[in-house]
């Protein structure tokens, strides 16, 4: 079935000691205000300018800093099945919404459900 994905997000994951510190810069360099997610008060983000791009800081319990990528789809499972089907593994699923990835790398990333009619051919890419 045909369905859309998109690399939407750059999240940069930090340890609590470090997430003000790291909100801070990067709303400096960046402009706008990275704002705290109602929903999940561990992200703080912003749509970047003139773009349909994000930036995100994650506030991780524990581990160490690094950065990693959301692609967004409109069918999360025929999306994740065909990054499988690439060389990706699932992780975990989390907050039973999205899926926790590894690329062949091991390097994480995660797929993210948007919202019906969200993507189309104008932002996103069309896989048959």
């Amino acid at each position: 079935m045909a369905h859309y994905s998109r690399l939407y997000t750059v999240v940069i994951d930090v340890p609590q000691a470090d997430h003000d510190r790291e909100a801070e810069f990067w709303q400096g360099a960046i402009g706008p205000e990275l704002k705290a997610n109602e929903r999940y008060p561990e992200y703080h983000g912003a749509l970047l300018h003139g773009q349909e791009f994000a930036l995100i800081i994650q506030r991780l319990g524990d581990g160490e800093s690094r950065v990693h990528v959301d692609i967004h789809t409109d069918d999360l499972e025929a999306e994740v099945a065909r990054l499988e089907r690439l060389g990706a593994e699932r992780v975990q699923k989390a907050n039973d919404r999205w899926w926790i990835m590894r690329d062949p790398a091991g390097l994480p990333f995660c797929v993210i459900p948007d919202a019906p009619g969200t993507l189309h051919d104008g932002n996103a890419q069309r896989w048959d």
